[in-house]
């Protein structure tokens, strides 16, 4: 590492090679051509190791692969080719001591970096640039029209990562960062970002809760029941961004219905009047019913029924522009029953563009 922290990061290889892909499954290969939903997935983010009892384990995307083979998603895929984060990307969220301070942690053999939810292994912080380096593959596909949209199968998830501190699980605000860089890279002026995670998404709010260019909205159990304890209804933005957060707390033992009554009444409502030129998604399944973190009972259809309201969003107002990446879900068949089902929504509205 240089006195200025910029590191080189050596990767191992790609599990698929260009032009051609394994079946995580059955290893059967097959040809790697363009479709209309992208997918961002990788055997190394497996290689964040978290401990045997951790509930954001290597297992989780195990189960994603496992649930998009057996749902028939799997070959229908465009599975991208990316890159890790570049140190630019990253500073536009993260302060550049954090950073380094996160991959001296890493390089130390350290067993967490500032709270013990946060568990790191000697690669975390190299895998947690190559998530983020996966969300902003997504978006330049989408923004080039090589995808109507995407899906990023990626961990550590992000959304509650500051600018200067791990929390939650998170390293790198991944959603943050491809937000930032549709701003900074395709001179975008919205960016509207739903997440629909259990947890609210601290990091993410305060990312961007000064600014106008990017609307915020968070569907999560109440924060006076959940970590971490903000995302109150009344936290609307500050300054410029006054307006541009909306929080929707629910209340636990909430499900499909409740759900779906919040996308009527205030998610879809604000979505239309922001109107935004790209829609990112941070794709929680941990408010499903199973789930060992929360205390929701959404089921795999409304799951399913949420995604359809957001990719009819992006139809209306971006061209069906819209890229989802993981965030929580630790029950391994929930999460892998509605992320098949999540990306099966993606996939139906992508076949009516072509």
């Amino acid at each position: 590492m240089s006195q200025s922290g910029e590191r080189v990061v050596t990767l191992l290889r790609p599990w698929s090679l260009p032009g051609q892909g394994r079946h995580p499954i059955n290893g059967i290969g097959y040809p790697l051509f363009p479709v209309s939903t992208a997918l961002v997935s990788d055997e190394r983010f497996e290689l964040h190791l978290t401990g045997a009892h951790h509930p954001e384990r290597p297992a989780r995307l195990a189960s994603v692969r496992r649930g998009l083979c057996e749902g028939g998603q799997w070959d229908r895929l465009q599975h991208l080719p990316f890159e890790p984060a570049s140190r630019e990307a990253i500073a536009r969220v993260h302060e550049d001591r954090y950073v380094a301070r996160l991959i001296e942690a890493c390089e130390r053999g350290k067993a967490c970096i500032d709270c013990p939810d946060s568990a790191i292994c000697p690669r975390s912080a190299e895998i947690a640039i190559l998530a983020a380096g996966g969300l902003m593959a997504a978006v330049d596909a989408v923004m080039a029209g090589e995808a109507v949209n995407a899906f990023c199968a990626v961990r550590p998830p992000g959304h509650h990562a500051e600018a200067d501190l791990s929390m939650g699980f998170c390293l790198l605000n991944n959603v943050a960062i491809a937000a930032c860089h549709l701003l900074a890279c395709h001179a975008l002026k919205r960016v509207a970002i739903v997440d629909f995670d259990v947890h609210h998404g601290n990091g993410t709010q305060h990312s961007f809760e000064t600014r106008d260019d990017v609307l915020f909205i968070s569907l999560h159990q109440h924060p006076d029941t959940l970590y971490p304890g903000t995302g109150q209804a009344e936290e609307t933005g500050l300054g410029a961004g006054r307006n541009c957060t909306l929080n929707v707390p629910m209340t636990p033992g909430g499900g499909d219905e409740d759900y779906l009554a919040a996308f009527r009444d205030k998610v879809m409502p604000a979505l239309d009047r922001y109107q935004p030129q790209c829609l990112l998604v941070s794709a929680g399944f941990d408010a499903a019913s199973a789930d060992p973190l929360a205390q929701m009972e959404v089921t795999s259809a409304g799951f399913r029924a949420m995604t359809d309201q957001l990719v009819a969003a992006a139809e209306r107002h971006c061209a069906g522009r819209l890229v989802s990446t993981l965030e929580g879900g630790y029950d391994l068949e929930a999460l892998a029953d509605a992320t098949a089902g999540h990306v099966d929504g993606l996939l139906a509205r992508s076949m009516i563009r072509r």
